[in-house]
């Protein structure tokens, strides 16, 4: 099969949704898939021997300065035109997805487009709410072109559905059991999540840092865990352009900034922590739960969005409200204090990601670009 895939967001940008893309390449590459990719901004040349496009961009600053939004030219006609998709699947289509969208409609291609981001609610946590009831008409609108929505998580489904958006199946959630795993964690990891404390209890976050993932939240939560919990630290790891606020809300002498981390450190990081905590409400899957599950770690998450979709309350971790700040703090120092519960969690955390594997999700997507072929209405 033929794929040319649009996504607004791809490497060296790491996230969810770049997750997502750069494995289920991986795995249509092994398949014996052909594809073409659209990405904006500076990707590579190529990934998983796949030929990457690039497109020119403009930041979204100074809103979110870490996206890209490519921009519609000309070129992008003439690569679709040669490559001859047999399917245009539009990621997240917003910016260059909904063009790619549009473009596969005028052009008479099955389109198939997968929901990854929560867009209209986002826009009230980048403080720019007046936007929302538009992204929400235009992604429906966009969404709507496909013979078939794909979404990451059966929360997500239900909301798609909610908002407009017709054909909508699930993606089934996967994760790298490979390259996360327990065995990652290391004394040295330790020591450098910890700023030199390894064997205090370790709080570890991982991901964007960003108003939408309400990390703020962690500066009267982490207080209340050391009430409980003397000595107990956050490991915050990755970047984004809430880092700075951050850095004065969250006590300096008890909380580490890493930066982001790649590769075998990032696995190391998640397998070294003792909880993950992920007071997100907008996220559509939480990925960084599943790779924290896989790192044999549990999570304690907010009873929002797509995370009750990944974490198990009481076997793999904890569902909390997001507001109520006292039992965060007593669900995550149960964590750090009883290492008998933090094991079994971790062990039941690992046998669930263990479950989820990329080829699988990898598979269900074709048959999904197979039903948005057959369903497409030639002209």
């Amino acid at each position: 099969m033929r794929i040319s895939m649009f996504t607004e967001v791809f490497l060296p940008k790491i996230d969810g949704v770049v997750t997502r893309v750069t494995r289920s390449l991986e795995q249509l590459s092994d398949m014996g898939h052909e594809v073409q990719l659209f990405a904006p901004g500076h990707p590579p040349a190529e990934y998983a021997g796949f030929e990457v496009v690039r497109v020119p961009g403009i930041s979204f600053r100074p809103v979110y300065p870490e996206i890209t939004a490519g921009m519609a030219t000309p070129k992008i006609n003439r690569e679709l035109a040669r490559f001859r998709p047999d399917v245009v699947h539009a990621v997240n289509p917003v910016w260059l997805a909904a063009y790619g969208a549009i473009t596969a409609k005028r052009l008479d291609y099955p389109l198939l487009g997968s929901f990854h981001t929560n867009v209209p609610d986002y826009t009230e946590s980048l403080r720019i709410g007046w936007l929302r009831q538009p992204a929400a008409t235009w992604i429906r609108m966009v969404h709507n072109m496909a013979s078939v929505n794909l979404c990451t998580s059966g929360p997500m489904v239900e909301k798609a559905i909610d908002q407009g958006i017709r054909n909508v199946e699930l993606w089934p959630k996967a994760v790298d059991t490979v390259g996360y795993s327990p065995d990652r964690a290391s004394r040295e990891m330790r020591e450098f999540i910890t700023d030199g404390h390894p064997d205090a209890p370790v709080v570890i976050y991982v991901g964007r840092m960003s108003p939408e993932k309400n990390l703020d939240r962690l500066a009267p939560i982490m207080r209340k865990v050391r009430e409980r919990v003397p000595g107990a630290r956050l490991a915050m790891v990755g970047s984004g352009p809430q880092l700075d606020t951050l850095k004065t809300l969250l006590d300096p002498a008890y909380t580490t900034f890493t930066g982001y981390l790649s590769g075998t450190d990032l696995a190391a990081a998640f397998a070294s922590g003792d909880v993950f905590a992920f007071p997100s409400t907008t996220e559509t899957l939480g990925l960084v739960a599943l790779e924290s599950f896989a790192s044999g770690v549990p999570a304690v998450g907010a009873r929002a969005g797509g995370i009750p979709f990944v974490i198990d309350d009481g076997e793999t971790g904890y569902l909390v409200d997001p507001e109520d700040y006292n039992t965060w703090a007593e669900r995550l120092s149960a964590v750090l204090l009883d290492e008998g519960l933090r094991r079994r969690m971790g062990k039941a955390a690992r046998n669930e990601a263990e479950s989820h594997g990329w080829r699988a999700a990898t598979e269900r997507l074709v048959r999904y670009y197979d039903l948005a072929i057959e369903g497409h209405p030639r002209r």
